[in-house]
């Protein structure tokens, strides 16, 4: 325990927490519109625009989608070397409920596809800059902004600080369910606000995906409603469908052989039925993910799975390599180590040219506050909670003692973080009216969908 602890204090000699708030973009910083283009070059180009237009639309959705530029820029500085799993993208957006498998709706971080091993700090910089950038969208002067980056920053650091003081099961057993963010809610229209998140989720399940997803095939038999751009048959690609669908089918041959064997079984009750390539996100827009159809086998019940495809963790250039291989077991470990509580269909499977899928499903009572519905004081509740939650998943992975240490007793690290997240705000601002330009001078296309 000492040791641990003074692992933490150490650190502070590297990196001293003051440091952290710091950023300005040195003169031979990568061009953000570039990380972008290089991006796209394994994406599906027809789908390419739809990912420009919608970054577009704001300096939020800008910052959501270009995890791989702040990256870029989070390697520009020195870090703690305290490792964590990281999210590689804690951005507001990407904490939400969900069900958990004994359908109770839980409150945690729910994208995973930059996650990787790396210090700890980069997520939480994610987080605080993410909240400057949503306060700024949503009409409020900077000082809220900044105040709800050292709340979410002060919260990290006092829940990390209660972490290493327990036993290792009672941490992994730590968990937030719905209540816990209505609680923050004191005034009735942010808890109103809230509890129609949560009546929304409670109600994104497959039966209701199959009455907006599905129209009866020839033979009666539910099939996916094409609404193109955003569900889109495979021949409007430039696929052949009949391959395409024989790709799906033998990534799900391997993606049964991912699961625990109890899992194996319950899938072995549906029977497939088809699949739709599905535009998901604004950073993941372009990559191949398909929604499959299947269909219980004693009164057809549906189950819809999404086969997302995992590239790289944009982190990947600038820290060591993960000890995954395969990219979709890379996302589906750190899901499963970051989370109190994960999918039960959550699996990884090989495609074709060497592309690697994670599989979850569609939709299972998922759901998140919409951030440009957040009051002032809500959005200082609510990046409280995101800063208890982050530090309770990087816990379960990394030396709890030694970054309580680090972060210390007084408000340096909160401080700083508040610093960072409105300079931060600043330089997305930049980038944005980067990307306005390069769609308006030609060098991008974008489309709105």
């Amino acid at each position: 325990m000492a040791a641990r602890t003074a692992a933490g204090r150490t650190a502070r000699k590297q990196v001293s927490r003051t440091s952290t708030g710091e950023w300005s973009p040195p003169a031979d910083r990568r061009d953000p519109i570039a990380i972008l283009e290089k991006q796209a070059l394994t994406r599906v180009p027809a789908l390419v625009p739809i990912r420009y237009g919608r970054m577009a639309a704001s300096e939020f959705a800008f910052l959501r989608g270009a995890p791989a530029i702040m990256a870029s820029d989070l390697s520009l500085s020195p870090n703690t070397g305290l490792t964590v799993q990281l999210c590689g993208d804690a951005h507001l957006s990407n904490f939400g409920v969900y069900a958990s498998p004994e359908r109770r709706l839980v409150f945690d971080l729910n994208d995973f596809d930059e996650t990787l091993p790396g210090p700890f700090e980069w997520d939480v910089k994610r987080l605080t800059a993410s909240i400057a950038v949503a306060a700024r969208g949503n009409g409020f002067k900077d000082a809220c902004g900044q105040d709800a980056a050292r709340d979410a920053a002060r919260a990290y650091r006092l829940t990390m600080a209660q972490l290493a003081g327990m036993g290792e099961l009672d941490v992994w057993y730590q968990a937030a369910d719905a209540q816990t963010l209505l609680e923050l809610a004191k005034r009735p229209r942010g808890r109103k606000a809230l509890e129609t998140t949560f009546a929304d989720a409670e109600r994104h399940t497959s039966v209701q995906a199959l009455r907006k997803l599905t129209q009866p095939g020839p033979d009666g038999t539910p099939r996916i409603k094409y609404q193109p751009p955003l569900v889109v048959p495979y021949a409007e690609l430039g696929f052949d469908r009949n391959s395409e669908e024989e790709i799906v089918r033998r990534v799900f041959t391997d993606y049964r052989s991912t699961l625990q064997e109890d899992r194996k079984d319950l899938l072995d009750r549906f029977r497939y039925v088809e699949s739709a390539m599905k535009v998901v996100g604004v950073g993941s827009v372009g990559t191949r993910c398909a929604m499959s159809l299947l269909l219980g086998e004693t009164i057809g019940s549906p189950l819809f799975l999404q086969v997302k495809e995992a590239e790289e963790s944009v982190l990947a250039p600038y820290l060591k390599a993960s000890r995954y291989e395969h990219q979709g077991h890379r996302v589906v470990a750190g899901q499963r180590l970051m989370q109190a509580s994960s999918d039960i269909f959550l699996g990884w499977a090989s495609g074709p040219e060497g592309r690697f899928f994670y599989v979850r499903q569609l939709r299972d009572m998922k759901g998140s506050a919409v951030v440009a519905n957040l009051d002032q004081a809500l959005l200082r509740r609510y990046s409280e909670l995101c800063g208890q939650t982050l530090a309770r998943a990087h816990a379960r992975s990394g030396d709890r003692v030694a970054i309580a240490a680090y972060l210390g007793r007084g408000d340096s690290f909160d401080t700083a973080m508040a610093r960072w997240a409105l300079a931060y705000a600043d330089q997305t601002r930049t980038d944005h009216q980067a990307l306005l330009a390069a769609i308006k001078n030609g060098r991008v296309m974008s489309v709105e969908a």
